[in-house]
């Protein structure tokens, strides 16, 4: 008996959070990015959840859209690997703004308040706190 597969195919979504990731460091919406490509929002959000498989076509204008390549958008371009994590967590509504604007703090001391209030408002140092 064959194995089933449940869920969207890791590499797609890894393909699919590097879009994301991608398209959101450009500053444009799933409707701007549709719009270039032809296609609809929807797609362009099933292509970065991994719902749905990018064809080779779609991949390399998709990379000229997002002025990358199609090697930097599967993760063949050289570049040391990136665990999958850190891609979902960068897919994160509003990860790459916040990281961005952090990134734009000179002063240490801010940026490690900063840090101390993202890390006190996560479920899991609520519930520490709790106890």
């Amino acid at each position: 008996m064959p194995a089933t597969r449940q869920g969207p195919d890791p590499i797609d979504v890894a393909v699919g959070a590097r879009i994301r990731i991608r398209r959101r460091w450009l500053g444009l919406s799933q409707t701007q990015l549709a719009n270039a490509l032809g296609i609809t929002f929807q797609q362009v959000q099933k292509y970065e959840r991994g719902a749905n498989r990018v064809s080779a076509s779609m991949l390399v204008k998709i990379a000229a859209k997002l002025e990358t390549t199609v090697a930097a958008l599967v993760g063949e371009d050289g570049q040391a690997p990136v665990e999958a994590i850190i891609y979902a967590q960068l897919a994160t509504p509003g990860a790459t703004d916040l990281l961005a604007a952090f990134a734009k703090i000179d002063d240490g001391e801010s940026r490690r308040a900063l840090l101390t209030i993202a890390q006190r408002l996560t479920p899991a140092k609520k519930a520490k706190a709790a106890a």
